[in-house]
């Protein structure tokens, strides 16, 4: 079965299946297929979809088919997708890279010569119901043994690791038996031996092992660590660092709640380590505010190395100021030298190192004046 998906035709990430045939385990999702005689567009038509596939006007939308999450590893080859059913479905990139690298080919003026395109490769239930929901809110790429590939879901409340062993699996259909056998004198003709052939290659995932019972609150943040030994979980008020290998202890290494939560102002919305050095890691808050911390300076990092803050005038902030300065995720740049920061008007790149904003992008401020949306969430 071919499942392929390219960022030029499709509302988002499509997957295909035969006319008549259901995805196992997937609902009734469906997409389209693209061939190489296709022309291609003269510049990406971006559109937005939390479903796999095309939908009609009208059509009904299963709540456990919406796509909740979406992470590529480093090298952008792979694309994993989660849904609010709690499954991971996996993406591989098919399509011929060029031999010059982009960069090259962008100073040289020559156009990319076509779009990427993955191909669906696997699918696993991350996490199976239970008191909390099953909805899957965060995925991350673990550096593993190179003959495996790793990711990290989390749930609500709950996170867990996935490992998918890579090689071919041997299909046996029953009563498999060889045409192309040779009888020595004195044997009968009649006789036949099933023999294993490998037909098929296929992907098992297996959950090794599940982080529960370390947060009050919903999750909102999974983030490896670069040493490849511990990551860490964060919800709205705590940061907790784990073990890979030890899935009942955890350490708590921020703690923003207060003794009386009626004092709350802030709450922690994004955590993520640095690329690079396994000491640094960055946490934003609802008030617009990036910290950095370093884990050398102690076990429970309640104060900050550094602050990334635009100061505002007194008396501006008001209601929906604290809507829209609220970050929503950060990300640190591959070589670690930037940091990015998403808020809801705007996408700025920070500088770490001069604590300030060194790029700063309005997105879609027509589209939010025309429609009442500032109150959506998913």
């Amino acid at each position: 079965m071919s499942r392929s998906l390219t960022t030029h035709q499709y509302q988002g990430i499509s997957r295909e299946r035969k006319p008549g045939q259901k995805m196992k385990g997937s609902g009734d999702v469906v997409a389209g297929t693209t061939t190489a005689e296709a022309p291609l567009p003269t510049q990406l038509d971006w559109k937005f979809s939390q479903v796999f596939g095309e939908r009609t006007a009208g059509e009904e939308v299963q709540e456990v088919d919406i796509i909740s999450a979406i992470e590529f590893d480093k090298s952008g080859d792979h694309l994993a997708t989660g849904d609010r059913g709690g499954r991971v479905v996996l993406f591989e990139r098919t399509d011929v890279r060029n031999h010059a690298s982009r960069k090259d080919l962008e100073m040289d003026g020559d156009p990319i010569g076509r779009h990427p395109e993955f191909h669906y490769k696997t699918e696993f239930q991350s996490h199976e119901p239970e008191v909390q929901e099953k909805k899957v809110k965060k995925i991350a790429e673990m550096n593993i043994h190179a003959s495996e590939n790793g990711s990290i879901a989390s749930s609500s409340t709950t996170t867990s690791t996935s490992y998918l062993p890579n090689g071919a699996c041997a299909v046996i259909p029953h009563n498999h038996l060889s045409t192309d056998l040779s009888y020595p004198s004195g044997c009968s003709a009649s006789l036949r031996l099933p023999v294993v052939t490998s037909q098929d290659t296929c992907l098992i995932a297996r959950c090794r092992r599940i982080y529960a019972h370390a947060h009050d609150y919903h999750i909102n943040s999974i983030s490896n660590n670069s040493d490849g030994e511990t990551f860490i979980s964060a919800d709205d008020l705590r940061i907790n660092l784990w073990n890979l290998e030890i899935s009942s202890q955890s350490f708590n290494i921020v703690d923003v709640k207060p003794a009386n939560m009626e004092d709350l102002t802030e709450v922690i919305t994004s955590a993520e380590f640095h690329p690079t050095h396994c000491n640094m890691l960055a946490y934003s808050s609802s008030k617009g505010s990036i910290r950095l911390i370093d884990l050398r300076q102690s076990a429970l990092c309640d104060n900050h190395s550094k602050i990334l803050d635009e100061r505002e005038a007194p008396g501006s902030r008001s209601f929906f100021t604290e809507i829209i300065t609220s970050i929503s995720d950060i990300k640190f740049a591959k070589d670690g030298r930037y940091l990015l920061s998403r808020d809801y008007m705007t996408l700025k790149v920070h500088s770490p190192y001069y604590s300030r904003v060194i790029c700063l992008v309005s997105l879609h401020l027509c589209n939010i004046s025309r429609a009442t949306v500032i109150f959506w969430h998913t």
